[in-house]
């Protein structure tokens, strides 16, 4: 117990000598003190060294106490917005040396947030661009930052004034996060906002209502603009200014500029957008020189760029004439179709006069490269050759622009590759002169499971059918190829089977070889059909002598046989495709009562052989949605003149059996395609304008005979049918119910006329979509004599087209009729048509 007395004892004695021995604070004056050293406490998260930082001070800093640098260690960790108190004490006073001890208390960790005022499916696409997360510090620039990405969220939708408020409350449920809060957060999107008007100002050039044709995106809001756009987006509209002023530099106007733009609101809906312009002055070409063409006279590059002296200086011209130009008319291809593949041309204005402007086009010629190797990459399935011989840059030959484009339109037109992905990447080597070309395939699904419905003989006809497009024969013996079947040489496999139960079954195999020989590119094709129809009555019956034919069996046996050969040409150009076929069909007969419709007899057999030739240009860029190019056919199909070679019978007196036993005739088609792309934008969603036209005529070489029953023409409704009896053509014309624009036996002249507005909904390769606009119009006739090209059956509509790879395309249309048929008053005004495959007929 003394021992303890004596131990307090000393512990006082030596504090109160100690307390003797610290300075007194005087507050109230100002002294000078080395920092000895900085503690820190309240810190939960926040790293105690980045405190320290934050405040600026270090251990060995001479500072006054009370002073400036105290008074701005406390401001620097207030503006960090991470504590809710600071305090700055002196901890201990050694002499002249001070000990200081930074306090703080951290703000609230967020536990949980909640947006109110929109619907969910607004709130958590809103909480995807805000990425807040549980646990974090919760502070001013917290909410500052959720109220800007709100704003900005909704501002890019056209609710210029969207506001964000913040209610935060102390989280008292199990499980929050310590000292944790939980935030309302209340959004405000406003009124969406559109634009009243857009005012022009000091344009005397141009006027203001095709300036504002010329802004794509920044439309005033009018009652016709039903489909078009009127809010205000802030990127779009710096945008249109851009485009504003390209529309004067076309014109020769290359120093007009926007002296002020403003926007303001008009009301609690509308904004109103005024835009000064100062034109500035109207320029002309005067002189144009070449400097640097050794390879190419100037004459020859004049006439290339085809700019006269006195034409308007127009920038966008005199570089699609340099540069690059889509239809490949200009000084660049002239160059790079010859091996300069780093040509470059570079124009100077020399002398600016007035309003006249002189330029001298510099040329970097560079020089020519040689193909060096030829690089094929991501075919995981195609195999090498079935591509390397779409690929028209050879190793050792010039380098060749235009050679490169169409390898890349002939490996799209394969189909096996997503076409959005093809790539060229070429890889000149400067100091050999050779230059590797790489293409890059990306693989998508081609093959195709076809589902099709359709309605004929007042039955519905299903069919099903499968196409391997990228069929192999020659692994046809490998068990490890089949995959489901063999694939990668580019062959096509097609197997179709269409029922609707006892009345109708068919069945059909086709295969094509698209390179003969792996040589060149010559496609052989073979196909085969047979097809049944009947009465539903069965083949034989029971009888009290056992199973005998039916006698009430009504029936109708087809069996075709087609062998053909293509054939691509290089005169006049390598787009044109011979293609000849020889086909065979037998059809019999066996007391087919609507056989007296189309064949003009019940009971017998009929043959048809037939020799075809189609001779085709086809430059379309791609196989479902086109953008560019043309696709123009003509082709016949005859059989031999068997009356002809057999002179001195009397064939009007014979039955319709006998006559028609061997089929004559002679069929002529002609089509027209064209595609024109009407926009250009940079992730390929172009407006396309499709043009077409269709003839046909179907002829006989003896009048005794008369027409033939096969291989009329049959007009009206989607062009889908569930089967054809008698080779018969059927020809889609929207808006009508199916073939009721022309006879129940068919006619013999056909002319049809297309256009249709198409735009791009998806380019993905696992969903193709496009919406269309049309407008057709077409008719039949019996004979020459009654034919008049003037009188069509019109009609108009909208459709959406899609194509899905396992499924292939598909079609719906909603068309409107502006004729009456005759024959049909009670047909409906307007209808839709939905098709599944492959439309037929599309003259």
């Amino acid at each position: 117990m003394r021992a303890l007395l004596l131990l307090l004892t000393l512990a006082l004695a030596c504090a109160a000598r100690a307390q003797e021995q610290r300075p007194a604070m005087d507050y109230g004056i100002p002294q000078n003190y080395e920092i000895g050293g900085i503690t820190v406490s309240g810190t939960r998260t926040v790293d105690p060294s980045a405190v320290k930082l934050f405040a600026g001070l270090q251990v060995g800093d001479k500072v006054d106490v009370p002073g400036e640098r105290i008074s701005r260690a406390i401001r620097n960790l207030w503006e960090q917005k991470l504590f809710s108190d600071v305090a700055i004490e002196a901890a201990e006073v050694r002499g002249r040396t001070i000990f200081l001890h930074i306090i703080v208390q951290e703000k609230p960790r967020l536990s949980r947030y909640k947006f109110r005022g929109i619907t969910k499916g607004k709130a958590d696409k809103l909480d995807e661009e805000i990425g807040l997360t549980r646990g974090q510090q919760y502070n001013e620039a917290t909410e500052q930052r959720v109220r800007h990405l709100v704003r900005q969220h909704y501002y890019d939708k056209g609710y210029l004034y969207a506001d964000a408020r913040f209610t935060q409350l102390p989280d008292t449920l199990k499980g929050a996060v310590s000292d944790g809060v939980v935030v309302f957060i209340d959004v405000d999107p406003g009124p969406r906002v559109k634009i009243k008007d857009v005012v022009f100002s000091g344009n005397s050039a141009i006027k203001s209502a095709k300036l504002r044709r010329k802004m794509k995106k920044t439309k005033q809001k009018r009652w016709w603009n039903i489909l078009g756009s009127s809010k205000f987006l802030a990127d779009e509209y710096k945008a249109d200014k851009a485009r504003v002023i390209e529309t004067y530099n076309n014109q020769g106007y290359r120093n007009a500029i926007i002296a002020r733009d403003t926007m303001y609101r008009v009301g609690n809906k509308r904004v109103r957008v005024e835009i000064d312009l100062d034109e500035g002055q109207k320029f002309y070409f005067r002189n144009i020189t070449w400097s640097g063409n050794t390879k190419y006279r100037s004459s020859r590059l004049d006439s290339i760029l085809n700019i006269k002296k006195g034409d308007i200086y127009d920038k966008k011209k005199l570089d699609s004439r340099l540069y690059m130009n889509q239809s490949g008319i200009d000084v660049s291809s002239l160059y790079m179709d010859d091996g300069y593949l780093s040509f470059y041309p570079e124009p100077v204005e020399l002398v600016s006069e007035g309003d006249s402007i002189d330029l001298e086009i510099r040329i970097r010629e560079g020089r020519q490269y040689r193909i060096g190797e030829v690089i094929i990459k991501g075919n995981s399935k195609t195999n090498e050759h079935v591509i390397r011989r779409e690929i028209r840059t050879r190793p050792g030959q010039l380098f060749n622009r235009s050679d490169v484009i169409r390898t890349q339109r002939e490996i799209s037109q394969l189909g096996y590759f997503d076409p959005e992905k093809l790539g060229v990447n070429p890889v000149p080597d400067p100091r050999t002169g050779l230059v590797d070309l790489e293409y890059t395939v990306e693989e998508r699904p081609s093959d195709r499971l076809e589902l099709s419905g359709g309605y004929g003989a007042q039955r519905v006809v299903l069919s099903l059918g499968l196409s391997f497009t990228n069929f192999s024969l020659r692994k046809i013996l490998d068990p490890s190829a089949y995959q489901p079947l063999p694939a990668g040489d580019g062959q096509t496999l097609n197997v179709r089977a269409q029922t609707n139960g006892r009345f109708f079954q068919s069945y059909s195999l086709s295969f094509v070889e698209p390179w003969l020989g792996g040589r060149k590119a010559n496609a052989l094709s073979f196909s085969a059909y047979y097809s049944r129809q009947t009465n539903g009555e069965p083949r034989r019956i029971e009888t009290s002598d056992g199973k005998q034919a039916n006698p009430k069996l009504q029936s109708l046996d087809i069996i075709g046989l087609t062998l053909g050969l293509g054939k691509r040409l290089q005169v006049p150009d390598d787009w044109f495709i011979l293609r000849q076929n020889i086909s065979y069909q037998n059809y019999r007969l066996n007391n087919y009562n609507f056989g007296t419709v189309v064949f003009d007899f019940g009971k017998g057999t009929s043959n048809v052989l037939a020799y075809s030739v189609q001779l085709s240009r086809n430059s379309v860029d791609a196989p479902f949605f086109a953008r560019s190019g043309s696709d123009v056919t003509l082709s016949l199909k005859a059989t031999p003149p068997w009356s002809l070679l057999q002179p001195g019978r009397d064939w009007a007196a014979m039955p319709s059996a006998e006559r028609f036993q061997w089929a004559e005739f002679h069929k002529w088609k002609f089509t027209t395609q064209w595609f024109n792309r009407l926009t250009r934008s940079k992730t390929q969603h172009d407006l396309v304008l499709m043009l077409r036209a269709g003839y046909g005529f179907l002829g006989k070489y003896n009048s005794a005979i008369g027409q033939s029953p096969f291989e009329r023409f049959y007009l009206g409704g989607s062009g889908l049918t569930g089967f054809q009896l008698d080779g018969r053509e059927i020809i889609s014309l929207r808006g009508y119910d199916d073939t009721s624009l022309s006879p129940r036996t068919g006619n013999f002249i056909v002319s049809k006329y297309t256009a249709e507005l198409r735009f791009p909904v998806s380019l993905n390769p696992q969903a193709t979509i496009f919406t269309l606009a049309f407008a057709q119009a077409g008719n039949t006739w019996g004979s020459a004599e009654k034919f008049e090209p003037f009188k069509m059956y019109r009609s108009a509509g909208v459709g959406l087209r899609i194509f899905l790879p396992m499924f292939g395309p598909m079609g719906l249309d909603y068309g409107w009729r502006l004729d009456d048929v005759p024959n049909a008053p009670g047909m409906a005004k307007s209808q839709f048509h939905f098709t599944i495959g492959i439309d037929l007929g599309e003259l």
